[in-house]
């Protein structure tokens, strides 16, 4: 059984919050010799090198509905997304093939769009119109796009390992101006932490790092100890993961510690160039808990309650995490 296993099986401690002590913020041993460029762009590099069979994650799965269509963009491409009469997802081009008219603002009647400028109807194929493979795995939704993708197409997505049974999950999505592997390179860093985010972490260390360009994929994760700041000086320690199970997509996976299982999903989506010509990548970030305590079953109960909670803490993270990523952005293409 390897460490991951073990980890997972504990018990979890009778009570996960602990007080710790910090040095001030710039009395904080300094990372940066450790946290090496060449290392994060090889592990940006290999990340890339995974196949992602043409999938993009476009929005969470309960954000599209029966009752009206959503409008998305990935990859440059105008979609359009609802649900058909028994609720499977559905989507395709976000044109009318008539005349051009918006789907996204469209009639759903009986499973189908209905063009509100001439009543075309859509949701099957039709000459300038076909549907596009897509999955909904639970929690969020992906479509294939085979053009943009340029890879041999897979019949389903890469959908990380999440945890089994009771869960909470919850899913926010934020814009940057980069591109998703500036995204990548940001949660491949786990060093600027405690220093870029002090206010959600302390006391962060990096156990183990992927070093070296030809890192075999079992071995391609960084290993990190961090305290979860709660308020003033009390926190939860836990061990936690970083792999990239695709060339978008950055997991991370709680290993030891208070709801070790749950796992934090980082997709980087493109959705194409922007009015100023740059590129725009949706962050759409899936936090999914676990955890052993026999109370988290009640609590998971609260969960219409505790996602907003999840999503505006995973918000204040990003609003950090993207100025980081458009700065990586910026400054490898010279835009500053």
């Amino acid at each position: 059984m390897d460490l991951k296993r073990q980890l997972i099986g504990r018990r979890p401690e009778r009570w996960p919050v602990r007080p710790f002590r910090e040095p001030a913020w710039a009395r904080q041993e300094p990372t940066y010799a450790e946290c090496g460029p060449a290392l994060i762009e090889a592990a940006v590099k290999r990340a890339g090198s995974r196949p992602a069979g043409n999938w993009f994650v476009f929005a969470a799965a309960r954000e599209v509905r029966a009752d009206r269509p959503s409008g998305v963009r990935v990859a440059g491409r105008e979609l359009v997304a609802w649900r058909g009469p028994g609720g499977e997802l559905r989507v395709g081009p976000g044109a009318c093939p008539h005349l051009g008219a918006p789907l996204a603002q469209a009639r759903v009647h009986c499973g189908e769009l209905v063009c509100r400028w001439h009543g075309l109807r859509v949701g099957g194929d039709r000459p300038g119109w076909t549907a596009l493979p897509s999955y909904d795995d639970g929690v969020l939704a992906w479509v294939r796009l085979d053009r943009p993708g340029g890879e041999p197409p897979a019949e389903r997505p890469v959908v990380p390992a999440r945890p089994r049974g009771t869960t909470v999950d919850a899913v926010a999505t934020l814009t940057g101006v980069c591109e998703p592997e500036d995204v990548v390179a940001n949660r491949l860093d786990p060093w600027h932490g405690a220093w870029f985010h002090p206010y959600s972490f302390a006391r962060l260390r990096v156990l183990s790092a992927p070093r070296g360009i030809d890192v075999a994929e079992p071995d391609d994760r960084f290993v990190v100890e961090v305290t979860f700041r709660l308020a003033g000086k009390l926190g939860v320690p836990v061990v936690a993961e970083f792999t990239c199970p695709g060339p978008r997509t950055v997991l991370m996976t709680i290993v030891d510690g208070e709801g070790a299982g749950s796992v934090v999903e980082t997709h980087a989506t493109p959705l194409g160039p922007g009015t100023d010509g740059r590129p725009r990548t949706a962050v759409i970030e899936a936090t999914i808990a676990a955890s052993g305590r026999p109370g988290f079953a009640r609590a998971a109960r609260l969960a219409p309650v505790l996602r907003p909670l999840m999503r505006r803490a995973a918000a204040r993270l990003w609003r950090d995490d993207l100025a980081y990523a458009e700065r990586r952005y910026a400054l490898r293409t010279d835009h500053h």
